[in-house]
């Protein structure tokens, strides 16, 4: 009797599952049919031809492209001409990232400072902060994402400097072993060029680029100089130019600058160690002799309050 029961609810469960199956099924298939006759529907009516070719247009061009185009005019109203030259010599500095340049830093500092805005106002309300907090929340968000982007780009920068300048006296290593085995100097850039990598290669590419655009070596040297704005390869570059226009032997010129460059990346570093125990001094005192009394002098102290207590 169980089995016969069991049966019957299989069977009932198997035609109820058939069932819910085949009404879902036609239920798509209809909503697909009223979906297509609409559609049908739409093409036979008469839309204007300037309203077709908006809804043909992708979501980027009907909202992305002119939110864009909004906040680019409220950042250019807002950023004096003097500002937008130091942005753009901001990006060269940091390398010139590919689809970033002054109108589209500008459009994400007006964002940013709008999400900072809005952040600023939500997240004190939620708390329920008072007022003046929720005042001082509006003006710090804002000022943090109108300066956020600018702050970004300058790190970029000062990493990319760092990182130019440590691969210098290497680069200029390389230099010297190739133009003192028989290259010219522009041959000499192409070899250090093609077998490093990093910031002071892509440079490197670019002055050859220029060079062959039909801008002169010190032209294209000293714009390097300029875009970079690193001491060292001022240094470097100014040597260049003057023995170029004095007939100075460049080999020798080289030699020169590049156990000039060890020399200063040697001092470079035992700067750095020197700092290593200011730097540390503050860790130490708040955070690694506090664990180390704790763990010491804890047990102790507590053996001794018992004592007195009992």
């Amino acid at each position: 009797m169980a089995d016969d029961l069991m049966l019957l609810a299989g069977l009932g469960g198997i035609f109820t599952a058939v069932t819910v199956l085949l009404a879902t099924v036609g239920v798509l298939t209809a909503e697909r049919t009223q979906v297509s006759r609409s559609m049908a529907a739409l093409r036979r009516m008469d839309v204007p031809a300037d309203m077709r070719a908006e809804l043909d247009q992708s979501f980027e061009e009907r909202v992305l492209e002119p939110a864009r185009a909004r906040m680019l005019a409220i950042g250019r109203r807002l950023t004096p001409q003097g500002q937008l030259d130091k942005m753009a010599r901001r990006l060269e500095s940091a390398g010139s990232p590919e689809g970033w340049d002054v109108n589209r830093v500008l459009s994400v500092k007006v964002l940013a400072a709008g999400v900072g805005l809005l952040l600023g106002f939500a997240l004190p309300v939620v708390l329920q902060a008072s007022p003046p907090v929720v005042v001082g929340a509006l003006v710090l968000g804002t000022v943090v994402g109108w300066f956020g982007p600018d702050l970004a780009i300058y790190q970029i920068a000062y990493n990319r400097r760092e990182r130019i300048r440590k691969e210098l006296p290497d680069a200029l290593d390389l230099l010297t072993i190739t133009v003192e085995a028989g290259l010219a100097f522009d041959a000499a850039i192409t070899q250090v060029a093609r077998n490093t990598e990093g910031p002071l290669a892509d440079e490197f590419y670019r002055v050859l680029q220029e060079i062959q655009l039909g801008r002169s070596r010190g032209q294209a040297l000293e714009q390097m100089a300029e875009r970079v704005d690193v001491d060292e390869l001022n240094s470097f570059v100014s040597s260049v130019v003057q023995a170029d226009s004095l007939g100075i032997p460049i080999a020798h010129v080289l030699r020169v600058q590049a156990k000039e460059m060890r020399i200063k990346r040697s001092q470079r570093a035992e700067e750095a160690a020197q700092k290593v125990p200011v730097k540390i001094l503050f860790p130490l005192i708040f955070c690694i002799l506090p664990a180390l009394f704790v763990v010491v002098i804890g047990p102790a102290a507590v053996s001794i309050f018992r004592a007195f207590t009992a």
